[in-house]
């Protein structure tokens, strides 16, 4: 791991939010609340459009109507997701960079699912049609719910074999 990344990860552990988080008896356990609520009403809002393409779920709205419907509550949740994780990352950011869970979080989360979600909020639309979803539809969910998987996956992983002290 590059000397930058450690100098800024044992700088995100010095900084009085990351000092306040990790000295609180309570405050952990808030941060993980905080960050599990935002990941389930982001990813929520993301299965379900994606739940749609497949042709699962409310018949009555097309994906492209949930698509548009959910999408305050799709950042809402992304922004509190964000927020809480950024809290419990540094709180040990040099462990959570060393841990190979985490890693592998960050490399399918990043650039896969989250790219891979712009390209289906963005194209779901043209992907609904009044008979149906289009069969690149329906395989661009099925990614997308895979890749969102994977994620929680390498996340529940990372938790249950982390070495943090902060339970």
């Amino acid at each position: 791991m590059s000397d930058v990344v450690w100098a800024g990860c044992r700088w995100l552990e010095s900084t009085p939010w990351g000092v306040m988080v990790r000295d609180s008896t309570w405050m952990y356990p808030v941060m993980k609340w905080v960050h599990f609520t935002g990941l389930s009403l982001w990813l929520g809002t993301i299965l379900t459009v994606d739940l749609r393409l497949l042709g699962v779920g409310d018949r009555r709205h097309t994906a492209a109507e949930l698509s548009n419907s959910l999408c305050a509550w799709r950042w809402i949740g992304f922004f509190v997701a964000f927020l809480g994780g950024f809290l419990l990352f540094s709180v040990e950011a040099t462990t959570y960079v060393s841990h190979a869970g985490f890693r592998l979080k960050l490399a399918v989360l990043i650039p896969l699912a989250l790219m891979w979600h712009v390209v289906v909020q963005r194209k779901t639309r043209a992907w609904t049609r009044a008979e149906g979803v289009s069969a690149t539809g329906k395989w661009a969910g099925l990614i997308e719910l895979l890749l969102w998987i994977s994620v929680v996956t390498a996340s529940v992983g990372f938790l249950l074999t982390n070495d943090l002290t902060y339970a």
